[in-house]
């Protein structure tokens, strides 16, 4: 029998990662999502300690601040630090932290938490394929210049409004992803499906706004 690892390191993650600023992110909400199916009693651990307000999610040395978070399959527990960062990967100082990027740092956390139990482990060894996949060929240059010869860029699909009955945007469904809290993520995964791919814009926006005005009431 396959053990936990060799499962989760054997599932090609590459059509659920993006690129930013170089470097390769896989959906924290899809990773956790397929951790799930294959192992239903998996349970995810945010660390906190406690201050003069009570219990916080984060942790400082006085000038940035890192989150830690853990994945528990079957018994063994992978923990995961994480710096707090900005959209340029660099450490965020404690008196401009937000609970936004906070956030956004335990879901990264998370994301690595199950790479370290198998899952996308490749994408943070800067490898392209799981192990045991084949490369797909890579287009000759030749042959691409003489059916682009003027090098046409591809036409760019204009992005669908927030607001509207047609499917969410991969654009629109990260910017959910980015507020939502786990139990929630798990309702839309029953309702709309794992990737969620039957979900509407105008769904995605209803429930980004209230997850938004409710956390500001």
């Amino acid at each position: 029998m396959d053990s936990v690892f060799n499962r989760l390191n054997h599932i090609d993650v590459n059509e659920h990662t993006e690129q930013k600023n170089g470097l390769t992110y896989l959906s924290w909400a899809w990773a956790w999502a397929e951790v799930k199916k294959l192992f239903p009693g998996a349970m995810y651990t945010i660390y906190e300690r406690n201050t003069e307000y009570g219990p916080v999610n984060y942790f400082t040395d006085g000038r940035t601040c890192w989150v830690k978070t853990g994945i528990t399959i079957e018994g063994l527990e992978h923990i995961e630090e994480l710096p707090v960062m900005d959209f340029k990967n660099r450490s965020i100082s404690l008196d401009a932290v937000t609970s936004m990027d906070v956030n956004k740092a335990i879901q990264r956390s998370l994301t690595k938490a199950c790479a370290r139990h198998g899952l996308g482990l490749y994408i943070y060894a800067g490898e392209d394929l799981p192990e045991g996949a084949e490369p797909e060929p890579k287009s000759d240059p030749v042959t691409a210049a003489k059916a682009n010869p003027l090098n046409i860029p591809p036409k760019q699909t204009k992005p669908t409004n927030i607001g509207s009955a047609q499917l969410a945007t991969a654009e629109q469904k990260e910017m959910l992803r980015n507020v939502i809290n786990l139990d929630q993520l798990d309702a839309c995964n029953k309702m709309y499906g794992a990737n969620w791919e039957r979900m509407t814009a105008n769904q995605c926006a209803t429930m980004y706004n209230k997850i938004m005005k409710g956390r500001a009431s």
